[in-house]
């Protein structure tokens, strides 16, 4: 197989991989085609007011201040002394869009809405509005129109202010709850004088939805323990008393009113959301008016939290609810048909009815949740052989007759409590069911894509022992033998090919079916490779052979764990802090292997710190940045003393400019967080300077000399002065950290080399990237360059989680992009976060490149050793991908998996432009010409 096609069919396996997972564990759980189900007895409200204050966290809400005053005085009376109130339990991803699809629609959110930055709907769905005659909204434009635009008909209004407005760096950003609260007014204002839109407020089944954002955007900018965040509570609190006033007055004080103040997720500590801590997880929720319960006093009552006493609420009951179950709440209070999708189970201690009307009410939804599994069932049942359909068995055909009927029965006799416990295991039951025939296929697919792994790992090995190792020798299968194996492989493929056939599977299913063939194919093919290797194997040393793969396997296994805990990169690089002294190589190099040991135990305290962001501390981003000018200095006398070299100033100068762009980066990051801090935005001239430097950071490497370690220090040069304009921590000193470690990791290696006597180089100081691609002077692989190829994975994994968990979506500030921009934009935030990430990622591969070329090796042998590294580790992340117990256990597990795909396939790309980033040189059009010699 030649190098490209093999790249080629590399990328593919690994994109197949990589996209399995959705298939397997996250397909969108909606279906399609149910009959709406609505309880036959009049509603108790004629129309629902919506509060929901994004990012509001129920302990912010709820806490009394110092002096025991509530935060917000105006809500506190209400749940004292009118209305049910408790916790509403959202899940992962706790962001802003998943949260009201949970609210309004009583669904949670499937993982594929993630690629439209949860603003398009990718499935379209049923919701409260969509049922409702008549709703009315405002607030932001990222969460209305989305509910308008899956609405059938034309009865869902919005008025949005501008995208503009969400900035984070504004003045206040309590100012859009204000907007919404003064447009709500004169709306009503407006009404009076307007019949038609009076007569509509008059219906019933009327939704008004207030989409507060200013808290979210206060707590990203200010965190949610500023005094802005809390001011803002208090703001909103106003203005929720003078909307239900106002409503009030408007409609006489009917009393037909119900009014339910949430919110969509909370807010960490350091201002972020979307993962599954519980200060993301519980938010609050207040419910009263119309068919609402009162207060109901109790003398003691259990939760697993401390937070009655805080909140001094013990003698008042708390009423806890998932966050979808408040879609089924809104749809009973007004009367309207529960949205189709949803999964919620009506909490039935809000309401103010009477038993006859709850019953109806539980049946209504049981009918509902049953209507979606007989509708997943019969798609199962039409895409499986009949033989081959396993049902689930607690609710077969017969048994929900059964349930239904004897519902009805305990309902006619007026045994009430009865039949809503028979109700509630219904829904139970009909959830377990549609989670069992949503996972049908799981097992199965699963097993073929791990064995795609395991064939694709040990064709690898092959590849490797056969093309970069003297350990077989090179025997061409018969031809006899070869297409025995083709015909039979073939005919597997086509007996798989038809199975699926018949029971008409998507079409992702015969690619994650069939791949396992072609992949055995191939090692099957190179059967003479493994008899050699397996008579090697056998003339070594048993015990050898063991201690060998007991450590490739206990570093493999360090790597996992590393994503769990970030300690475990703490003990690795203290290991490897002591890799001189075990291998002997301090004795020849005592002075490198000294800086060698300091700087690993160096590095090895930024996985012990807290994750970034925690606790801004921009003095010492500053401090790196005057650091890594004054590093720079020196090496800058260094060059000047080193005249020889250069016919010319031009690399002077292009070392002058990188120095110039960290000063201006270190003024950027003090003057924009000053400016910010006393709320006067961010500052033009910073923004021009940060994506400016953005844009020359990746030319002006390309500019410097192509000697070895002048062009590592210019890459080093350029990716700083981006990096320290995305810092806002100690994370700022960890590119200085690891590409020191970098530059003594290729020294060390040369050391090695020598000290295993496969080669005498010249000096590094004079080695050129550019006349480095000599293929005749490349060697074959020694044991040592696993060893080699395992640091790279190491050091790739410590640039990713180095400085925090990312793969865990609430370790990103929102602060590190500041100095480019403040307006809300989740791809261009993304973005610039990614690029975050990936600048160590940079440095390592530039080093790794540094160490291929100087040790002779060809890029693509230790490449494959790291490509066989990364899959082990991939396999293990694949069976350990969870749709199932906390909602932070599940995130991390589809991104751990993730990282670790991307990984490889970013490695290929990363290997690419680690060559041109250290090879390639442009060459500026000069005033006087020069001869070369």
């Amino acid at each position: 197989m030649g190098i490209p096609v093999f790249i080629l069919a590399g990328l593919l396996v690994h994109c197949v991989f990589l996209v399995s997972i959705f298939d397997i564990y996250f397909s969108s759980p909606l279906v399609h085609g149910m009959t709406p189900q609505q309880t036959p007895l009049p509603p108790p409200a004629k129309r629902l007011v919506l509060f929901v204050a994004d990012g509001l966290r129920a302990d912010s809400l709820y806490e009394l201040n110092s002096n025991d005053t509530p935060q917000a005085p105006y809500l506190r009376g209400i749940l004292e002394n009118k209305g049910s109130w408790g916790i509403s339990h959202t899940r992962v991803p706790t962001e802003s869009r998943p949260g009201h699809v949970a609210l309004i629609a009583g669904f949670y959110e499937d993982v594929s809405a993630v690629a439209k930055g949860w603003k398009e709907n990718p499935v379209e769905f049923d919701s409260v509005f969509n049922e409702s005659k008549y709703t009315w909204s405002w607030g932001s434009p990222d969460i209305l129109p989305m509910f308008a635009k899956g609405a059938t008909g034309d009865h869902v209004y919005t008025f949005c202010y501008t995208a503009e407005s969400e900035d984070f760096g504004a003045q206040d950003a309590a100012e859009l709850d204000t907007w919404v609260f003064d447009h709500v007014k004169s709306f009503f204002n407006s009404s009076r004088s307007n019949q038609t839109l009076f007569s509509a407020l008059n219906e019933e089944k009327v939704v008004l939805f207030l989409h507060l954002l200013g808290i979210d955007t206060n707590g990203h900018a200010h965190r949610p323990n500023s005094r802005e965040y809390k001011e803002n509570i208090k703001k909103v609190d106003e203005g929720v008393k003078e909307i239900v006033s106002m409503i009030e007055s408007f409609y006489g004080n009917d009393g037909k009113t119900a009014f339910i103040l949430t919110s969509d997720h909370g807010m960490t500590d350091w201002g972020s959301h979307g993962a599954g801590h519980p200060s993301e997880t519980l938010t609050p929720l207040i419910v009263w008016g119309a068919g609402v319960n009162y207060p109901q006093k109790v003398t003691s009552q259990f939760f697993e939290d401390n937070f009655l006493k805080e909140w001094k609420l013990e003698n008042l009951k708390r009423l806890d609810v998932n966050q979808a179950d408040i879609a089924p709440l809104m749809a009973s209070l007004i009367g309207v048909p529960f949205p189709l999708n949803s999964v919620g189970t009506l909490p039935l201690e809000y309401l103010n009815n009477s038993a006859h009307f709850k019953a109806e009410s539980m049946f209504t939804n049981a009918v509902q949740i049953l209507e979606q599994f007989k509708v997943k069932m019969s798609q199962k049942k039409e895409t499986t052989l009949s033989f081959l359909f396993t049902p689930f068995k607690p609710l077969s055909d017969s048994e929900q007759i059964n349930f239904l009927k004897k519902t009805r029965l305990y309902i006619q006799q007026q045994k009430y409590d009865e039949a809503v416990s028979l109700c509630k295991t219904l829904i139970n039951l009909a959830l377990e069911g549609l989670s069992y025939y949503h996972t049908y296929d799981r097992l199965f697919l699963g097993l073929s894509i791990a064995m795609s792994f395991v064939g694709w790992t040990t064709y690898v090995i092959l590849v490797i022992i056969k093309t970069h190792t003297n350990l077989t020798k090179t025997v061409q299968t018969k031809n006899k033998e070869s297409t025995v194996f083709f015909y039979g492989f073939a005919f597997v493929g086509m007996i798989i090919a038809f199975f699926l056939l018949i029971q008409t599977c998507p079409w992702t299913y015969y690619i994650y079916c069939l791949l396992p063939v072609p992949v055995w194919y191939a090692v099957v093919r190179e059967i003479p490779v493994i008899q050699d290797l397996a008579a090697n194997l056998l003339s070594l040393h048993i015990g050898q052979s063991i201690g060998f793969f007991l450590v490739c396997t206990l570093g493999i296994e360090i790597l996992v764990f590393s994503f769990f805990y970030r300690s475990v990169l703490t003990i690795g690089l203290l290991v490897f802090a002591g890799w001189p002294v075990i291998t002997q190589l301090w004795i020849q190099a005592k002075t490198r292997a000294l800086i060698w040991t300091l700087l690993c135990v160096l590095l090895a305290i930024f996985p012990l710190m807290p994750v970034v962001g925690r606790e801004p501390n921009i003095p010492l981003v500053i401090a790196t940045g005057l650091l890594t000018l004054l590093i720079s200095c020196f090496s800058l006398t260094s060059l000047c003393k080193s005249k020889n070299k250069y016919r010319n100033n031009e690399d002077l100068k292009v070392h002058f400019y990188q120095m110039l762009s960290i000063a201006l980066s270190t003024y950027v990051v003090s003057s924009t967080h000053d400016s910010l801090k006393n709320k006067q935005g961010l500052p033009v001239l910073n923004q021009i300077i940060s994506w400016m430097t953005l844009v020359s950071s990746s030319v002006l490497p390309l500019l410097s000399p192509t000697f070895l370690f002048q062009r590592l220090f210019s890459i080093l040069l350029s990716l700083m002065s981006t990096y320290l304009l995305l810092s806002t921590g100690y994370e700022a000193l960890f590119p200085l950290v690891l590409s020191g470690l970098m530059f003594v990791w290729i020294n060390m290696e040369q050391e090695a080399l020598q000290h295993y006597g496969l080669s005498l180089k010249p000096k590094l100081a004079i080695f050129n990237f550019a006349c480095a691609t000599d293929i005749t002077q490349f060697r074959q692989l020694h044991l040592d360059d696993v060893r080699r190829s395992y640091f790279f994975v190491f050091f790739i994994v410590t640039a990713f989680f180095g400085t925090g968990n990312i793969a865990s979506v609430n370790s990103f500030d929102p602060a590190s992009v500041y100095c480019f921009l403040t307006v809300f934009s989740p791809f261009m935030m993304g973005g610039l976060l990614l690029l975050k990430v990936v600048i160590p990622f940079v440095l390592v591969s530039c080093a790794f490149e540094a160490v291929q070329v100087t040790t002779q090796l060809s890029s693509k042998s230790l490449f494959l050793i790291v490509l066989v590294i990364s899959d082990i580790m991939a396999l293990h992340f694949f069976f350990l991908v969870k749709d199932y117990g906390s909602w932070l256990d599940i995130g991390t597990s589809i991104s751990h998996y993730v990282l670790v795909m991307s990984l490889t396939i970013f490695m290929m790309l990363m290997s690419g432009l680690a060559q041109l980033l250290t090879a390639q040189r442009l060459e500026l059009p000069r005033r006087t010409k020069h001869h070369s010699t």
